[in-house]
């Protein structure tokens, strides 16, 4: 599904690099948690995957295909969901789904059934026709959500999607991503609720400072470093030091 190989990132007038000699493989079918502190280089190893960063280094193939040569292509075929709201605040919800559904050509009888369902399954066919600025934050991620879903992707990517959601709201999102994935689609997602990623993921990555510290099954990783949980073992590998960025 993915393939990364010695993957070099710096940013104009960086100190240092966002990503630096990265190397990883993920295999289809799997829901894979990317986990780092603050400054990982986490968001900036998706937008690579996704094709938005274009000037790197490395090897980088998605879907079997490389990245750089392939990127128009394999958008049509993935699923964003970015850690900001992607959505015009000014649009109503479904405003907002029917210009993102038309960029994937989606034909209009198939986009309406589409967007039907999924406000359905995610809770907001009642809002359909609110803006977006009048929605709270938990409605606002499963509107971006189901932005990401309109042309079907078999990879969805996720930067922190229940990030200050309420409870609710969570548990559904959750509960959406294994179903998804129950059905043959791959999900590459981050988050800092690391106690969410170590009963969701199949496998972790953990980066920091750009790069590769650990891959592996949750469970097996914190029984080989003989720590409590998945958190105990971020620590252990990442250390305690508060990671303030700007």
């Amino acid at each position: 599904m993915i393939q990364v190989k010695n993957l070099f990132k710096q940013f104009k007038n960086a100190e240092h690099p966002s990503v630096n000699d990265l190397s990883f493989s993920f295999e289809a079918g799997k829901i894979v948690g990317l986990l780092g502190p603050n400054g990982a280089g986490k968001t900036t190893t998706i937008s690579i995957l996704c094709g938005l960063i274009k000037d790197y280094s490395g090897e980088v193939s998605v879907l079997g295909l490389p990245i750089q040569s392939n990127a128009e292509s394999l958008k049509m075929k993935l699923g964003i969901v970015p850690q900001q709201i992607a959505l015009y605040p000014g649009l109503s919800c479904i405003e907002n789904l029917k210009y993102f559904g038309s960029l994937y050509n989606i034909p209009a009888s198939t986009l309406h059934e589409k967007i039907r369902s999924l406000l359905q399954q995610f809770g907001l066919h009642e809002h359909a026709n609110k803006l977006i600025k009048d929605f709270s934050g938990g409605m606002k991620r499963r509107a971006n959500i189901i932005a990401s879903l309109l042309n079907n992707p078999g990879l969805l990517i996720l930067d922190e999607p229940t990030a200050g959601v309420d409870v609710h709201s969570r548990n559904m999102i959750l509960g959406f991503l294994k179903s998804y994935n129950e059905a043959g689609n791959s999900i590459i997602y981050t988050s800092h609720i690391l106690e969410e990623a170590e009963s969701l993921c199949d496998e972790v990555l953990i980066i920091d400072n750009g790069k590769k510290v650990v891959q592996g099954h949750p469970a097996k990783l914190v029984a080989e470093y003989q720590t409590e949980n998945l958190e105990g073992l971020f620590l252990k590998l990442t250390g305690y030091k508060l990671r303030d960025t700007l």
